[in-house]
């Protein structure tokens, strides 16, 4: 377990099919598949890649899932949006569609936090969200990139969750919570200051709903503050 929570996964632990996810991905970031353009056919993009047609599918249907390309029956699949190119930067090669499936695992893991750390919030609990809160707001109005301020607002919640494991997983797990929240907030700074303060306001939601300690609202907003996150990721710096 401490292995797999300190180190990313080496190309000969990373299945196939995440590879040419992540190769179709670098290839749309750069424009070779440009947006709103089809796909290479399946048996095409065996052939470019190496692989069986399976595997090929399996990395498409990642990269539905991700939004990044739509499939038409009849027609093909089309590219549906450009990622910025610093994303494939940020992470180590290989670990694309991990960082992916950690932000689905966070999506319940931390609502799961967030619900219990409004109902079980104590004084020191609140004092140390607030001031978690008020440094991501002077990152903010700055223009630093805040992800350690990042971090420290989502352990806080976790702390006042008062469940050890939600404090021992986030200790396991920190380089992969790390390189999320590292990469989404990069991308944020590129992006208009009125998508920025978006950012900003869910986690306020979340913030508001434990200290009214409001449970299905804090674990709806923590949901979908993280699966915006996901789908940030993959955005363009346009959007």
């Amino acid at each position: 377990m401490d292995n797999l929570a300190t180190s990313a996964p080496s190309r000969s632990d990373t299945r196939f099919s995440d590879i040419i996810y992540e190769k179709i991905v670098g290839m749309i970031s750069d424009g070779r598949f440009p947006v709103n353009e089809r796909l290479p056919s399946e048996q095409n993009l065996a052939l470019l890649f190496g692989a069986s047609r399976p595997v090929v599918r399996e990395a498409l249907e990642r990269l539905r899932n991700d939004d990044l390309i739509v499939s038409l029956k009849g027609s093909g699949s089309y590219v549906r949006q450009q990622p910025d190119s610093s994303v494939l930067q940020q992470i180590p090669v290989g670990s694309l569609a991990d960082v992916q499936r950690f932000f689905e695992f966070r999506s319940g893991l931390e609502a799961s936090a967030a619900e219990l750390a409004a109902r079980n919030w104590q004084t020191a609990d609140r004092a140390r969200i607030e001031q978690a809160i008020i440094a991501l707001e002077s990152c903010l109005e700055s223009g630093d990139l805040g992800a350690d301020e990042d971090f420290a607002l989502h352990e806080a919640i976790a702390m006042a969750s008062q469940n050890q494991f939600h404090i021992t997983v986030r200790a396991w797990f920190k380089p992969h919570f790390s390189i999320g929240q590292s990469v989404t907030r990069s991308l944020s700074l590129k992006r208009t200051p009125q998508r920025v303060r978006n950012v900003q306001d869910e986690h306020t939601a979340i913030v508001e709903a434990i200290f009214a300690r409001r449970e299905r609202a804090a674990h709806d907003a923590m949901k979908n503050h993280v699966l915006k996150a996901r789908a940030r990721m993959f955005e363009g710096v346009g959007s």
